[in-house]
């Protein structure tokens, strides 16, 4: 299903690279390219059909069409809660309530952000393909990304690997941490379990994760954390190995006296836009459940 297109003027820098070449560079993938190259007019040159090996011309205009995949049959459209912080057509930002699944797994199928998304656009009368750019965990609440096609997806996920993404998270940690610190400790899963992560030094990926106290109150602090690396469970760990775990962490902090899910909240997105490369930021207030810790 062609859902739009996407056009590009070629400038006289760009002249004499094959089409292929070119799109390579504007963040097709090989398997992208070759899905929108069998499809019908799915690339045009001045309005005419083109193959991929024509060599460009300056002020020529390249036209390829953005194709959206089947919607996932399994993907149960279900009304849920769902708070959009920005949409276009290229994208869809939301801030993920805390116990929500970003997609369905085993005992989560038709409660995650993914289904509220489905419904959302269903509604609208277009299909949606689950394209998260970054996960959450289910108990972590705060800012999701989305792509809403092909392309967008695979430029979004050449920034996540090239580390163009930034995200800064909000963490209440347990006691008085150092005004700031960066933890440089390896974490592994741990020995029989399938979710557990800790520290080992010799089967461990390497972790960093930089944080700067903002406030102390009730024996807790708030922290803005970012992270260098992005390993499972990354800032929970590490929060606990230098002694001042997450309030009711499940896995690594039962306490659940002053919240009934690990105080965590992605705050801040930014990152450029997967089409017009507009800089992009935005940030998601922290939950009641974490400011009444600190109330």
């Amino acid at each position: 299903m062609i859902r739009t297109r996407i056009q590009y003027e070629i400038s006289a820098q760009e002249e004499g690279r094959t089409v292929e070449r070119f799109l390579r560079a504007q963040g097709f993938s090989r398997h992208l390219l070759i899905q929108t190259k069998y499809t019908e007019n799915g690339l045009l040159l001045d309005g005419a059909p083109v193959h991929t090996n024509v060599k460009l011309k300056a002020g020529q205009c390249l036209s390829a069409a953005i194709v959206n995949g089947a919607q996932n049959e399994r993907m149960q459209p279900i009304r849920l809660p769902l708070s959009i912080v920005y949409e276009d057509e290229d994208m869809i930002v939301i801030d993920k309530p805390a116990g929500m699944p970003v997609h369905p797994s085993q005992g989560h199928y038709d409660d995650t952000a993914s289904n509220a998304l489905a419904y959302y656009f269903a509604q609208q009368g277009e299909p949606f393909v689950a394209r998260s750019v970054g996960r959450l965990d289910r108990d972590t609440s705060g800012l999701v990304l989305f792509a809403r096609h092909e392309l967008s997806a695979c430029i979004l996920a050449e920034q996540m690997r090239r580390r163009e993404i930034h995200r800064e998270y909000r963490a209440i940690c347990t006691g008085t941490l150092p005004e700031c610190g960066i933890i440089d400790a390896p974490i592994a899963r741990a020995h029989g379990s399938t979710i557990e992560r800790i520290i080992d030094s010799e089967r461990g990926d390497r972790a960093v994760t930089h944080y700067t106290r903002l406030t102390v109150k009730n024996g807790f602090s708030l922290a803005a954390v970012r992270l260098e690396t992005g390993r499972t469970h990354q800032i929970r760990v590490h929060m606990k190995h230098i002694g001042h775990p997450l309030p009711g962490d499940f896995l690594y902090n039962p306490d659940y006296s002053v919240i009934q899910r690990q105080a965590l909240h992605a705050y801040r997105l930014a990152f450029h836009h997967p089409i017009t490369r507009q800089q992009m930021e935005f940030t998601a207030p922290i939950p009641q459940d974490m400011i009444q810790i600190l109330a």
